[in-house]
């Protein structure tokens, strides 16, 4: 068993350490080793000593083997300090790979407890450190992550600079990546201008800086390195067009319904409610779990009474209530006992059905308009009620083609702004006949559909003559737009003509939201830092 083990444990022979032997004690196994290094080195003035001052041994915790936890005591020597002017008299000898100062587990455990702290955190790196038979305490994932050196990053040629919220609406911090490496340098506490400014003076080397169009990123930009080119997102960009787009479809709403269009939606055959099933019905139940035992009891309480039982003791025999064998003698057929249970039974919203009805035959349909409607009829029953019986209705009258609503604000403008490949034959249809009856609209998406392609193709030199046939419109929606690219129009124009965009930046703001998810309660800007910059990169 030794022999097998040690051949397992082939891997923590070091230079300097001898294996004495190995051995399995419960669920643990043992590893008893010695430094053997003749010489050590002082670790405060690096000269090397062989006096030996006394041994001692050490229990260093190790990655488990077949399931079960490695314990190494390990005996070191303490040797006495050369060196005149150093200040230590004694020290311990290190082994390289194996121990550090005032480590309880072993350099390799170490770095697997760091890596699985940086990728999960506290309590799920916990959970898993237990599965690999490692004892590990959230808190001290949390303590190692903490303790990890800042990595060391070249500054960025091109730097992607976005805010992210520590908390949502009122504390907000800005992450920096590096945007050819797409790897995160720096976080910083706050989104100030004086920071941020700060950070980028003390880089310097920056060429482009990669932004929204925040005028505090802007500002710090100018001031941290005066000589960099801005390059506003294009997808924030797109996103303020669409919002002008969408003011201009709700001042032209009226327009979106053809001429003569009923406010109402198309009519529908008149409904014929026998088809309701049940509720509707006059006669009994003729199956069911229910209706069978009431004729199953029927038969079996006249039976006896043909056989001259009395009363009482049908119930007794039956366990049945003696009024309930009275109901049963009366009745000459079961159907007396089942007409008028479990179908029609009476409901609130009885008085209201007729009007359901003709409001279905005039093709409303919605369950939530009809429950709004039957509420201004005094209707005082729950929504859930309307929407058991219209989905009745439709099982009834599957066939009934749902009425053509007329289109949206938010249609429009989603049909204005998308690709025209991506709408199929009825949006681009619908689509060319508000534009038809609208002139402002389809101007309006002549405009987007030729900056469309001036950033597609990035044609950013055209961006004067673009603005300068919108002015020449009478849409004021997109003449704010305009005003706020005036703004920042040396941005906008490279960011519609050079490669560069912040597309990794939101990446890495979309990491950050799964890391506090991870860490509630316990996401401190400090160790939200480290996480973003080490395990996101991949690095220890």
């Amino acid at each position: 068993m030794a022999d097998v083990l040690l051949q397992d444990l082939w891997f923590h022979r070091v230079d300097g350490v001898r294996i004495e032997n190995v051995l399995a004690e419960g669920e643990l196994v043992v590893v008893r080793a010695c430094a053997v290094a003749a010489l050590a080195r002082c670790p405060g003035c690096g000269v090397a000593s062989s006096r030996v001052h006394s041994r001692y041994v050490r229990r260093l915790a190790d990655s488990a083997v077949a399931r079960r936890g490695v314990v190494i005591e390990l005996g070191v020597r303490r040797f006495r300090c050369k060196g005149s002017a150093c200040t230590r008299a004694t020290f311990v000898e290190q082994i390289d790979g194996l121990t550090f100062r005032y480590g309880r587990r072993s350099a390799g455990l170490q770095r697997v407890l760091q890596q699985l702290a940086l990728m999960l955190a506290g309590r799920a790196g916990a959970r898993l450190a237990a599965t690999l038979a490692v004892t590990a305490s959230r808190s001290t994932l949390l303590r190692l992550i903490r303790a990890l050196p800042d990595p060391v990053a070249d500054t960025p040629k091109v730097l992607g600079v976005d805010e992210f919220a520590l908390r949502k609406g009122h504390v907000y911090a800005t992450i920096l990546v590096d945007i050819e490496t797409r790897q995160p340098v720096d976080l910083l506490p706050d989104r100030t201008v004086a920071t941020v400014a700060a950070w980028i003076a003390a880089h310097p080397g920056i060429e482009v800086i990669c932004r929204d169009r925040s005028l505090a990123y802007a500002e710090a930009g100018r001031l941290g390195a005066p000589n960099a080119i801005h390059v506003a997102d294009r997808w924030h960009i797109w996103k303020n067009l669409a919002e002008s787009v969408e003011k201009t479809v709700i001042q032209y709403r009226a327009l979106l319904r053809e001429h003569g269009e009923p406010d109402t939606p198309q009519t529908v055959p008149t409904l014929d409610t026998k088809g309701l099933g049940h509720e509707a019905a006059a006669g009994p139940r003729q199956s069911g779990r229910l209706s069978d035992r009431v004729r199953e009891q029927h038969a079996a309480v006249h039976e006896l009474l043909g056989q001259g039982v009395g009363l009482r003791p049908i119930a007794r025999r039956l366990g049945l209530a003696r009024n309930t064998v009275r109901r049963f003698a009366q009745a000459t057929t079961a159907d007396e006992l089942l007409v008028g249970k479990w179908t029609g039974r009476p409901s609130i919203l009885d008085p209201y059905k007729p009007f359901l009805h003709q409001r279905w035959s005039e093709g409303c349909t919605t369950a939530r308009r009809l429950f709004q409607e039957l509420q201004e009829r005094g209707y005082e029953g729950g929504e859930s009620v309307v929407k058991t019986y219209i989905r009745k209705l439709r099982q009834v009258f599957p066939h009934a083609d749902p009425p053509r609503r007329h289109p949206s604000v938010r249609d429009v403008t989603s049909w204005i702004t998308r690709h025209p490949d991506r709408l199929d034959g009825d949006q681009a249809q619908r689509l060319k006949a508000v534009l038809t009856r609208c002139p402002q609209l389809d101007r309006t998406a002549r405009h987007v559909r030729s900056f469309a392609e001036l950033m597609n193709n990035r044609q950013g030199r055209d961006l004067d003559q673009w603005i300068a046939d919108v002015q020449a419109d009478d849409l004021p929606a997109l003449h704010s737009f305009v005003n706020g690219l005036s703004q920042d129009l040396d941005a906008v124009v490279a960011g519609l003509s050079l490669r560069y965009s912040s597309g990794a930046v939101e990446g890495h703001n979309n990491k950050i939201k799964m890391l506090k998810r991870q860490m509630f309660g316990r996401a401190n800007f400090d160790l939200l830092r480290k996480r973003v910059l080490l395990a996101a990169s991949g690095r220890s």
